[in-house]
């Protein structure tokens, strides 16, 4: 790894622990700041692997970082790259377009149990979890996997979130290709299948996806779903915050608890 990536992580777990001790101290305005400042350093790391990747020899140049990385921090990449709660299967897509591609299904079916046990054996002891998406209900989200880093309305889910979800990675994914001089053959199919589900960003013909049109429809679309979407997280984020402990904040609550809660 290169040294402006050592650098980044470092700012990374540097902005981590100031957010957190900022969020205890219930200093609002700082966290927030502190959290506009992590998003950008997140950004610039997600940038930098991204590009790192692309200046190899092909897959053998990539070999020693598929078998170094651990699983959790694959599945990390991923959704710092997608930006928004996603399930195994696109987590998996984009580790085999973009990085090692050495992450596999199964891999990830015990994961997020594993990270809850460690959080609530240690709190807050790692720089981020990888937690779960919280329905309406405050339960976890099925099969969704998130980073305890983002906001609480990034990480709650309503009706229309797995469609703005869907339509927001298209637009990530499609802006790291455009970044990229020489963008990874997976990568542009994966960009292409996902266009296939998007109305007017599949082009006539069977060519692959163009990105800045894959981007500007789902923008498109966007702005009919993203309202009523931002609006419904709110809500539910904001009964998270006021009606859930920390861990359930990451992990969600049983049905059981939260059913009891609303009587």
């Amino acid at each position: 790894m290169s040294e402006s990536l050592d650098a980044l992580e470092r700012r990374i777990a540097e902005l981590r622990a100031e957010v957190r001790r900022a969020v205890k101290a219930r200093d609002t305005a700082l966290a927030r700041h502190l959290r506009a400042d992590l998003r950008r350093a997140e950004r610039a790391w997600d940038e930098a692997v991204v590009a790192d990747g692309a200046d190899g020899d092909g897959p053998a140049a990539r070999e020693p970082a598929a078998t170094l990385m651990p699983v959790r921090e694959q599945v990390h990449q991923a959704l710092l790259l997608l930006g928004v709660p996603a399930a195994a299967r696109l987590i998996v897509a984009v580790n085999g377009a973009f990085f090692s591609g050495a992450l596999r299904g199964p891999q990830l079916s015990s994961l997020r149990r594993d990270e809850e046990r460690s959080f609530r054996g240690a709190p807050y002891t790692r720089p981020y979890y990888l937690c779960a998406a919280l329905t309406d209900r405050l339960s976890p989200a099925r099969g969704l996997f998130a980073d305890s880093t983002w906001p609480l309305r990034a990480r709650v889910v309503g009706p229309l979130s797995p469609r703005v979800d869907f339509l927001s990675a298209a637009v990530r994914i499609a802006e790291h290709l455009t970044r990229l001089a020489d963008p990874p053959p997976g990568a542009v199919r994966l960009l292409s299948r996902m266009a296939q589900n998007i109305p007017g960003a599949a082009e006539t013909g069977f060519g692959p996806a163009d990105p800045a049109t894959v981007i500007a429809a789902a923008r498109a679309e966007l702005e009919v779903h993203l309202p009523a979407d931002t609006a419904q997280r709110a809500e539910v984020a904001a009964r998270a915050g006021e009606q859930l402990t920390d861990a359930e904040r990451l992990f969600g609550a049983a049905a059981l608890t939260t059913l009891r809660g609303a009587c």
